[in-house]
């Protein structure tokens, strides 16, 4: 019979093992911090993958505004710009876990140094799971360059206009498929639109089948409704000028995210965001792809409230 003690001490010894290889696993994540970041000569930019007008690729070329604002950063901090693609998770928690502080399964020896839109909301920034725990405790959200928000275009030869969103209980409605806008629609009015939502994998197959004239109109973020809207110049398709009755989160603030022990890093990249909301650099950056541009609202209380701008 094994005695009490070498039970105690095999307990032990298994715990040790498991903290050892817990601390192995956690060493195989660079820690680039500033400092190692420009010794090393590049930068990571988190970006998503096949996301226009935000960081896309045509013909091998990086291209969107997040890519011109990570490529500005880069020169700034005097290093090399190299996009890190990042396909989305379920949540956004998953894509921070996955990209900024822990790593994938599937790549847990590479991170992003530094991840591009990320809504700056405190009640996202302090959200707590059901121990109380803090859910993004290992992320420094922070450089707000951006307020987004939600926009429809419509067929102006199927609708006259589009005054409430209650014109499509009548009218076929093209969404990204889980997103804010289709849950949305999809409850609105009591369930009354939920026959007329569409589904599709993202605005622009959306705004194919509004070519194609299965859908009347497609709701999305605004820069990707103009994006599309550019792309589709001709064929007859405006933006509706109406709002969203019942929506709690209609606009939002767009900024980044580094990993929490990354503060030096991410005070760097803020103060470079920072100068060119204020000179007016980024509104430019948005103009250079026909993309309206709203300051973050959280330089309303520094700045005052921005002039309404399309």
């Amino acid at each position: 019979m094994i005695s009490a003690y070498r039970v105690l001490m095999l307990v032990l010894l298994l715990a040790v093992v498991g903290q050892v290889q817990a601390q192995q696993s956690r060493s195989l994540i660079p820690d680039r911090t500033l400092d190692i970041i420009q010794d090393s000569g590049y930068l990571n930019v988190g970006m998503y993958k096949d996301f226009p007008p935000y960081s896309y690729e045509v013909d091998g070329e990086v291209r969107g505004v997040d890519a011109d604002l990570g490529r500005e950063i880069a020169k700034e901090l005097g290093v090399e710009f190299r996009p890190y693609w990042i396909i989305p998770d379920e949540t956004l928690g998953d894509d921070l876990r996955n990209h900024i502080w822990k790593g994938h399964y599937l790549a847990k020896t590479r991170i992003a140094d530094v991840m591009m839109r990320v809504p700056y909301d405190s009640t996202f920034k302090y959200m707590r799971d059901s121990t109380g725990e803090m859910i993004n405790e290992q992320v420094v959200m922070f450089g707000p360059y951006q307020q987004e928000r939600w926009q429809i275009a419509f067929d102006e030869d199927r609708l006259d206009g589009v005054e409430t969103v209650a014109v499509f209980q009548y009218h076929p409605i093209g969404v990204e498929i889980d997103t804010l806008p289709d849950t949305y629609l999809t409850s609105a009015f009591g369930g009354r639109l939920r026959s007329q939502v569409q589904h599709y994998r993202n605005v622009g197959e959306a705004f194919e089948a509004m070519g194609q004239g299965e859908v009347a109109a497609v709701m999305g973020m605004r820069a990707e409704i103009e994006h599309q809207l550019e792309a589709h110049g001709g064929n007859g398709f405006t933006k509706a000028g109406n709002g969203f009755p019942g929506m709690t989160k209609q606009v939002w603030d767009v900024g980044m995210a580094v990993r929490h022990t990354h503060r030096a890093l991410s005070y760097a990249i803020e103060a470079i965001a920072d100068r060119m909301v204020r000179s007016g650099e980024m509104a430019e950056l948005y103009a250079r792809y026909g993309l309206s541009y709203s300051r973050p609202g959280y330089y309303d209380d520094i700045l005052g409230p921005e002039e309404p701008t399309e």
